[in-house]
Parts: structure tokens; sequence; C-alpha cells
């Protein structure tokens, strides 16, 4: 099948669920578009299994698209550019030491409870999961999805320091978890030695290497924003710096995720306050909604459509349903530590820790980590626990976060 056939019938699978969704379901447009491509992708699998409908074709499809390569090689560069165009800089920065130790520390220490606690699920219920890959299934499934984070956050109304705490943790984690999965991949699946130096080396390497490049990248970008006054030209420069930064930093073994992030917090402030005319303002606005709430949607409905390929045993999908308490639990840690330390030194909004620990959700990134392992029985476990945390994470969590959000605030803390 072509790209362009990909493409076409992703686009159009996109359209359809969003305007059903809209019509009748009327749940929010990211999670809609996933459960009824989840509710489709399960009404094949059972018309195949009944023999009532040869869905092969349909199979092919799923399994032509490359999601890993996708999202992490494609999407994600554009999903977090956007994202951090809408980050207030100086909010940031007032929170940026809780937002540091929760996108470091916080991923770190969620990775091992999530890896010890797997490798013990996965033994008990005799799946052989050696435990260099739990610690991988802890790595791809503790960084929070910044694209169902901010689609929520702007319907919860939380207090906005707490806002910023949780959208800065959720872009900036992404990154981190990424650059702490290919380290534990490199060292440990890959069979070279594992030594904190050379883990320290890869890290800053990737993940202050990325940062740095997002920072010189997005203030050339700035420097050529305010060069020109030309709505088209600049939207233009924009999206060079997603494809051909992105592109760069990968070539380059930095993080790119992180450099998007960088260079998107730099545009959407610097950039737009000195760089842009009102009308470009509203003008690379508009585009780049649009770009985020197509890529929002089409990821989602990629993400509905995997589930025509995983494999689905008992004890799997026993392990899965297990999983989803042992992640809730380890981003409750990871999120109660540093929080409850720092309490003498900072406020924190009420609730704080059950807010931050519930709108903790995982998303497409954690499927596509899993998709790029290697091809192997692990593989296929972990795509599909993964896959079963991110559904209930995102349908679960994302569904009761406003509610629950709106009903502490509302509550004495």
């Amino acid at each position: 099948m072509t790209l362009f056939n990909i493409f076409a019938i992703l686009t159009t699978l996109v359209a359809l669920f969003a305007w059903v969704n809209f019509r009748f379901v009327k749940l929010p447009p990211t999670i809609g578009v996933m459960v009824l491509a989840m509710g489709s992708s399960l009404g094949l699998v059972a018309l195949g299994r009944s023999r009532w409908l040869d869905t092969s074709t349909f199979t092919t499809f799923v399994q032509s698209v490359d999601f890993d390569a996708a999202l992490l090689h494609g999407m994600l560069g554009a999903l977090l550019f956007a994202g951090g165009l809408h980050v207030n800089v100086e909010r940031l920065m007032a929170q940026r030491g809780i937002i540091t130790i929760l996108a470091t520390f916080g991923t770190v220490l969620s990775t091992a409870i999530v890896g010890i606690g797997a490798w013990w699920l996965f033994g008990a219920l005799g799946l052989d999961i050696p435990w260099p890959w739990a610690l991988l299934f802890g790595a791809l499934i503790s960084p929070t999805d910044p694209i169902a984070v901010g689609a929520i956050l702007r319907t919860v109304g939380v207090p906005e320091e707490l806002e910023t705490k949780i959208a800065g943790e959720s872009l900036f984690n992404d990154g981190v978890g990424v650059v702490i999965f290919v380290i534990i991949q490199e060292l440990a699946v890959g069979g070279e030695h594992v030594t904190v130096g050379h883990a320290a080396e890869l890290f800053v390497h990737e993940a202050l290497g990325g940062i740095a490049f997002g920072a010189v990248v997005g203030w050339v970008l700035y420097r050529m924003l305010k060069s020109v006054d030309h709505y088209q030209v600049e939207i233009l420069l924009t999206l060079a710096f997603v494809t051909g930064g992105y592109a760069f930093a990968n070539a380059m073994h930095l993080s790119g995720p992180l450099a998007m992030v960088v260079g998107g917090i730099i545009v959407g402030n610097r950039g737009r306050q000195l760089a842009m005319s009102e009308n470009t303002r509203n003008r690379l606005d508009a585009f780049w909604a649009l770009v985020d709430e197509f890529l929002n949607a089409a990821l989602f409905v990629l993400i509905g459509l995997e589930i025509i390929v995983l494999e689905i045993t008992r004890p799997i999908l026993v392990a899965a349903v297990f999983a989803v308490p042992l992640v809730l639990l380890a981003r409750w840690i990871s999120v109660a530590t540093p929080v409850t330390l720092l309490r003498p030194w900072r406020s924190f909004a009420p609730h704080a820790i059950t807010i931050l620990t519930w709108s903790g959700l995982r998303g497409g990134i954690s499927v596509a980590l899993a998709l790029s392992l290697p091809l192997g029985r692990e593989r296929d476990i972990l795509v599909t626990v993964s896959y079963v945390v991110v559904c209930f994470s995102i349908i679960g969590q994302g569904l009761t976060i406003g509610p629950l959000a709106r009903r502490l605030l509302k509550a004495p803390a």
C-alpha cells in the first residue's frame, strides 16, 4: 500500500469518526475518535473470528502503518511544538524547580517502580520477561502525554500554578522518558555493559543536547521571524523548524522532542511578542491549532485501530489489568515524594498530589515506544500491556479528570 493511500484512508477515518462523535457520541474529540476506532476494530475482530467477514484487508492496512515511526519521527515534533507555543514562559520559570524535578526524578522513580512491579507481576503469571525488558516497560509507560493532558486542561479550570505544573511536566517528561527508554534499550537490551558513567553521558548528550539545540535553533528562528512581516513565510519557517529541526536532532542523536518543546516556547513567547504582527499571530495560531487537532485525532485513531493486530491471551490480559493500578501507584509515589518533600519551602494548590496523579495520562508515545522494540515474544507482551494501560488512561482518566478536579477544588483542602 502506498504512502498516499495510507494517508488517504487515515484522513477519511479521522474525518468520519470526528463527524460521528460530534453528531451523536459527543465525547471530547480526541477520546471520541479513539473510542469509535476501538469499537470499529473490536467489531472487525469479532466478525473475523466468527468468519462472517474476511478482515485480512483491514489487518494489512493497520500493519502497513509504521506506528512508532509515524509518531516518534513524524507527528511528535509537530505536536510538541504546538504545545510549547501556548506555554507562558514567565509562569513556567516560576514553577521551573518542581517541573524539573517531576519531569526528571519523577520519571526515573516511576520507571524503577513500574519496572520492579512488572517484573514480579509477569513472573507470577508465567510470562517470562527478563528484568531489562520489565524496566523498559517502566520507561515507556512512565511519561505522561502532553497532547491528551493539554486538551483536558483547557476545560477543567484548575488553578493557574497547578495547570502550569501539569502542562510543563507533561511537555518535558515526554522527552526525558524517550531518553531514558533509549538508554535502557541501548545498555540493557542491546547487550552493552551497563555503567553509570555511560548512562549519564548518554543522558547529557540526548537530553541537555536536545534542549541546547532547541534553544539555539529556536533563537535563530526568532531572528528570522523578526526580519520579515509576511505570515505565509513565517508559518513556513516554523514548519521548517519542526520538520528539519526534528530530523537533524534525531540524526545527531539529540532529543528531538525536547528541542521542539524549547523551540515552541521561544516562538510562542518572545517570537509572538516581538517578531510578529497581530495578523501573523492570528494566522500562525490558526495554522498550528489545525495541525494540532488533525494530528491529535489521527494519533488517537491509530491507537484505536491497533487493537486489530494485538496478541491477546488470558495471561497477557490479566497482566495488563494489574498493570493499570501498578502504573497509577508509581505515578502517585513519583508525584507525592517530591511534593511532600518540597512543602516546607513551596506552596501547592489543594489536592495537588491527587490531581497531578490522575491527570498523568499515558498516550500514543507509550504505544509507539513499545512497537519500536525488537521483534519477539517480549515485544508482543509489552505492546498489548501498554495498549491496555494507555486505553484505560485516556478513556478512564481522561473522562473523569475534569469532574474530579472540579469536585476536589470546591471541597476544603
